[in-house]
């Protein structure tokens, strides 16, 4: 078998042969057939006129030819600045030498002729003699012998020179070895510098040489050069599934990705590395956010899994990101109705909550590189920066077949980050199949309002950083659906701990009255309710593309019942606070107003509650309430766009106002009964008789015992509100007025001085109390006045006026509170 340095001398030899007959075969003329300048013909040909060109060249047509061109174009282009004279003259010289010249060379022919005819002789008769001896005799020709002897010496010399031969031959064997060796060392030395390189990692490197090497080695026909070209392919297809598992290793960058498809695209990788790399990274994506998932929830039930959750908080690869979240997220804390928080809230993240920033950062972090991928892969750009390498373009057209796969796979991503959300937070509106997938937390105490409020604001943020991605609304509908019903949720929870928080202001009365008779009770409750949506101000303003949360009668519907249960809620707390026992009631101060006397001595600094002054509290608390707090509540309802405004004022309206009618009726029983029950008794006392009585002399104690307890009911209602002394004096009035009616039309008869004596002190009565008279106990006074006998003389008369003046005079320290009543009736 021929060594390979000889397969190369005789390849090297095969294809000289191939190009000298190829350019043989190609019909170029010979360098000195070929014009000099065939486009300068024109250009020239204007120097000199017609007529001078034909007589320099006579014969000549117009047009130049191949014949006289090189002449003519040497002429022309080296004699441009001889005259036309001169170069006639040149003319003539040369033609007389090519006489001469042709005329010697025809006079040495004529003379030598003979010469030729003779040897022409000699050599037929040579000829004719060489064909008689060898037709006459056997043993062979002459020219026989000699060939003969000729063979014999060639013997001898091969025989001589045969290694000297041998050794020539080798040696011009191995010199075209070696020049094959030296001119095709690329192709030799590819293999080795393809697997350097490799290691190297210098892949543009590879994919020049092997692009060089296809292009010049690729359809070769002969058999080492095959050779080795198998040899770089099998290394090429190598570097392809190298590539290609790079490729799919995860994680990886963008950029990276973006260069080993471009290297496998170069390199003419069957299939769809591109499609292989984005099928990869959505099984990826997936299976971190379920990892996600799993190890907060090892972690909640105290096995933790190799990363903790709460470490990995901040380390994301999206600083800006986490920067925007941080900034936008701060929640307003501290406020009177809820627990009090420090700095340390941040380190006491429920898991839940975690969980949710710890997956919208992964999401974020793997997302946008995936869709931009998608891009890449949909313009080209992907395979190469113009997306003109070979079978790109062609490529390019699987791309509308591949849209539907990758909109079911960003989908799939979407609908997976939102039940895993789902699953945390909203664990009942997933299905059954998939509660162990998504969910498996197990916890039993909801988020609180402050806290969806911060997971709400954190998925905002994810979803305005994918919109920001041009990822279609479409796929993006689950999430806005989520985040509806997150904000619904969040209503709902804040409402119910309002109420919570609302029914522990009881235990937060402290019974302090201001001047306007008032506790801090009802500024607690409405900052409460303030609070607790300026709360829901972010969840319930809506971001772009997001709907209202009151857009279903339901929402509607349970978020009106849940505002009327606080109201009511609070109403009934102050029912409670006016039944509250003396025996639990702490020993409080009041603060009363400095203009106010202070009638009885007996408000001092450590002074303790009565019932009666306890429902007073709270009856100016419900005036107060009605007449402010509710119509602020509701402003703020309306503010904050709550549907049945007008249902929840009523309802809460009427609650109210029933406790407020009730806890004055109680009062007024409280107030007004003893001074009612005492009136009978002290109009018989002594065995009074109205038929049988002295001329009066004044106004009897029982009348004054009644106003005096009428004053002490002012006093107490005065200390604690002002605004409170008419509707109250004015019902003990009725009730005062009325048993007295009562009493007088229950006399059989009277006397002239029993007359005169009743006349006196339903006057005197009725003249004290003017101020709070109203309706009914103007009534009652005049049905008095009616059943007793009219005054007949005008003595009595005077001296009804006489005795009313002395009662006024004698009791003008105690009455004044009620002409101070009347002053400030008139002034307002």
């Amino acid at each position: 078998m021929p060594s390979l340095l000889d397969q190369s001398a005789v390849w090297v030899d095969e294809m000289n042969y191939y190009d000298m007959r190829t350019d043989r075969n190609k019909g170029i003329p010979p360098l000195s057939l070929r014009p000099a300048n065939p486009l300068g013909i024109e250009i020239e040909k204007s120097k000199f006129p017609q007529k001078d060109l034909e007589m320099l060249f006579p014969g000549m047509s117009a047009d130049f030819t191949s014949e006289n061109f090189s002449a003519a174009w040497y002429l022309i282009e080296n004699h441009s600045s001889t005259s036309f004279e001169q170069l006639k003259m040149a003319v003539t010289n040369l033609k007389r030498q090519a006489n001469k010249k042709s005329e010697g060379s025809l006079a040495y022919v004529k003379g030598g002729l003979s010469t030729f005819f003779e040897a022409q002789d000699a050599l037929s008769a040579i000829h004719q003699k060489l064909e008689a001896d060898g037709t006459e005799k056997v043993e062979g020709s002459m020219t026989q012998k000699l060939e003969n002897v000729l063979n014999r010496a060639s013997n001898t010399a091969d025989t001589l020179f045969q290694e000297v031969l041998g050794r020539k031959d080798k040696a011009d064997s191995t010199r075209n070895a070696l020049n094959v060796l030296q001119r095709f060392k690329f192709l030799f030395n590819l293999p080795l510098n393809i697997e350097r390189n490799i290691q190297k990692g210098d892949y543009d490197v590879v994919i020049n040489d092997y692009e060089k090497a296809k292009s010049l080695f690729g359809k070769t026909e002969v058999q080492v050069f095959k050779k080795y070209y198998a040899e770089v392919e099998t290394r090429i297809e190598a570097l392809r599934e190298l590539l290609l598992a790079k490729l799919l290793e995860t994680p990886s960058t963008l950029h990276d990705q973006k260069r080993y498809i471009r290297y496998l695209s170069d390199l003419h990788a069957p299939g769809d590395p591109a499609w292989q790399c984005i099928g990869a990274q959505h099984r990826w994506i997936l299976q971190l956010m379920h990892s996600c998932k799993e190890g907060y929830v090892q972690d909640l039930k105290g096995t933790p899994g190799l990363h903790s959750p709460v470490l990995d908080l901040d380390t994301d690869a999206r600083p800006v990101v986490l920067g925007h979240l941080s900034q936008t997220a701060s929640l307003k804390r501290g406020s009177s109705f809820q627990s009090g928080r420090d700095d340390t809230w941040r380190y006491k993240t429920p898991h839940r909550v975690a969980f949710v920033e710890k997956l919208t950062k992964l999401v974020l972090s793997q997302l946008p590189n995936f869709w931009k991928l998608w891009i890449s892969y949909v313009n080209g750009s992907l395979f190469s920066e113009t997306a003109e390498k070979s079978g790109q373009i062609e490529r390019s057209k699987n791309v509308r077949q591949r849209q539907n796969d990758f909109k079911k796979m960003i989908q799939e991503v979407m609908q997976c980050l939102v039940k895993l959300i789902r699953g945390a937070l909203l664990p009942l509106s997933i299905p059954e199949c998939g509660v162990r997938q998504y969910g498996g937390w197990e916890v039993k105490s909801e988020l609180s309002g402050q806290w969806l409020a911060h997971v709400i604001q954190t998925i905002r943020l994810t979803y305005e950083s994918l919109t920001a991605l041009e990822i279609p609304n479409d796929m993006l509908q689950t999430i806005q659906d989520l985040i509806l019903d997150l904000r619904v949720r969040c209503v709902m929870v804040t409402l119910q701990h309002t109420a919570e928080e609302i029914k522990r202001l009881a235990e937060k009365e402290d019974w302090i009255v201001d001047n306007e008779g008032l506790t801090s009770l009802p500024c607690q409750f409405e900052q409460c309710i303030v609070h607790s949506l300026q709360l829901l101000k972010g969840v319930l303003e809506c971001k772009p593309g997001e709907a209202s949360v009151f857009q279903q009668p339901r929402t509607q519907e349970d978020v009106c019942q849940l505002s009327i249960n606080i109201l009511q809620i609070f109403i009934y707390c102050l029912e409670q606070l006016s039944t509250k026992p003396d025996a639990d009631l702490d020993t409080t101060h009041l603060s009363v107003d400095v203009s106010s006397p202070d009638l009885f001595g007996s408000i001092h600094e450590d002074f303790s509650l009565t019932s009666e002054q306890r429902l007073l509290i709270v009856l100016s608390n419900c005036c107060y309430l009605e007449r402010h707090t509710f119509l602020n509540i509701a402003e703020h309802f309306e503010k904050h766009n709550f549907q049945g405004i007008e249902k929840i004022t009523q309802v809460s309206m009427a609650s109210l106002k029933e406790l407020d009618q009730r806890l004055f009726e109680n009062y007024i029983e409280l107030k007004a009964d003893p001074i009612v029950g005492s009136l009978e008794p002290g109009i018989y006392a002594g065995y009074f008789d109205w038929k049988d009585c002295l001329p009066p002399t004044g106004v009897r104690n029982y009348l004054k015992e009644a106003l005096v307890n009428i004053i002490a009911v002012h006093a107490e209602v005065f200390t604690i509100s002002k605004e409170l002394v008419p509707r109250v004096l004015s019902r003990v009035v009725e009730a005062v007025s009325e048993e007295l009616s009562r009493l007088m039309q229950c006399v059989s008869s009277f006397s002239k001085n029993g007359a005169l004596q009743a006349r006196l002190e339903i006057c005197a009565l009725r003249d004290t109390v003017a101020v709070h008279l109203t309706p009914e106990s103007k009534s009652s006074f005049k049905q008095a006045l009616e059943a007793l006998p009219q005054l007949s003389s005008g003595a009595d008369k005077k001296l009804l006026e006489e005795l009313l003046n002395k009662f006024k005079s004698s009791m003008h320290l105690q009455l004044a509170c009620f002409q101070a009543a009347a002053s400030t009736m008139m002034k307002t």
